[in-house]
């Protein structure tokens, strides 16, 4: 639907409107294919005892970075959903008592590590690498705290298969957290790369991506004028 006007700029306004709409689309895009690359990273995993390894982390933690904080954690909370609805999307299948399983709880880290990481970008004005990487550790954190109290708690409270702390320091992560540190270090250098690919910066709104447009705010460039409204590049661009 175009908005009519009777000032001589009916072309500025259909192009605006028909940008917005484009960026709608692109970010349900997105949501939806984050949803899904966290599924498949489900079944791309190394089996460690315990705590399997998996390349969910890097997915949940790009979906923080490119979709925001909210859509980021919203993101994965729906994969989560579709796994307890019964869907097999978890490591070892589906349905809502997959609750009682001992690693749920780095599930709903996933939800809260994503919300942390976007959170963090959103804040930070430039970021360089290094800057992208310590929101992803913040995140990677959260997700292991979730994971270990939820280990602890379920085999001892629930299951009856008492478990001690250090055990499940050991297995859940010490051994599990340098193969994800690593996914944290792909997960920063592949937004840098989406950063300068875009010819701009991530982070600093819930968009994700701001873009310097060199004095051409009124077309769209490239990525920029797919994923953003006109009116939005102009209010987000800021001069170098």
């Amino acid at each position: 639907m175009y908005k009519k006007v009777n000032n001589g700029g009916d072309n500025v306004e259909r192009e605006e409107i028909s940008a917005g709409n484009q960026g709608k689309v692109k970010e349900l895009v997105l949501f939806s294919l984050f949803t899904a690359l966290t599924a498949i990273g489900a079944f791309i995993r190394v089996p460690v005892p315990l705590c399997p390894f998996t390349l969910q982390l890097l997915f949940t933690t790009l979906s923080g970075l490119i979709l925001g904080s909210r859509k980021g954690a919203a993101s994965v909370a729906v994969y989560v959903a579709l796994g307890l609805s019964g869907v097999p999307v978890f490591t070892q299948g589906g349905g809502p008592g997959y609750i009682f399983q001992p690693t749920f709880g780095y599930l709903l880290g996933f939800i809260a590590g994503a919300w942390l990481t976007g959170k963090l970008s959103e804040h930070m004005e430039k970021l360089s690498f290094v800057r992208i990487l310590f929101a992803n550790l913040a995140g990677l954190l959260v997700v292991y705290l979730f994971g270990m109290v939820y280990v602890y708690v379920i085999n001892n409270y629930y299951l009856n298969t008492p478990i001690g702390i250090w055990p499940v320091v050991l297995y859940c992560f010490l051994l599990a957290v340098p193969g994800d540190i690593c996914l944290c270090v792909l997960a920063a250098e592949l937004a840098k790369k989406l950063y300068r690919a875009g010819n701009g910066e991530i982070g600093g709104a819930e968009s994700r991506f701001h873009f310097y447009l060199s004095g051409k705010e009124k077309e769209g460039i490239g990525w920029a004028g797919d994923f953003l409204s006109q009116e939005q590049i102009r209010m987000s661009a800021r001069p170098m």
